[in-house]
């Protein structure tokens, strides 16, 4: 059986990008954090999160904090992707429970080596 990713960004084209990398994963997309929220709660637990930052509606700190506060979903490790290459926003998002933290413009295969390393597969 795949391993399974959700994967959150409000950019489809990013979106198609990482799903073709990761195409050896069972990979559910969705646009926005309320829509992920959605899905969880019907019962899908995945394998790992990779979630954009910057989003409309609630960004990734706010989905992140909200995964690491649910008992049902706290034990999923949390990628974040994003274009501010701050060590302070590093530093806040690991402290709330982030597992890696991907700088936009990305390596697609070192994605892809990261994912694979927290999977093992």
């Amino acid at each position: 059986m795949k391993k399974s990713i959700l994967l959150l960004d409000d950019k489809p084209e990013i979106a198609k990008i990482i799903s073709l990398y990761l195409s050896a994963y069972d990979v559910k997309y969705v646009e926005n954090p309320l829509k992920a929220i959605a899905w969880l709660t019907e019962g899908n637990i995945p394998d790992l999160i990779i979630s954009d930052i910057n989003m409309p509606e609630m960004n990734g700190e706010e989905f992140l904090m909200y995964i690491k506060a649910n008992e049902m979903f706290s034990d999923i490790p949390v990628f974040i992707l994003s274009s501010v290459d701050g060590s302070e926003d590093r530093i806040r998002l690991f402290e709330k429970g982030a597992d890696d933290f991907i700088l936009k413009p990305f390596n697609p295969e070192e994605l892809k080596v990261r994912v694979r390393r927290v999977l093992k597969q």
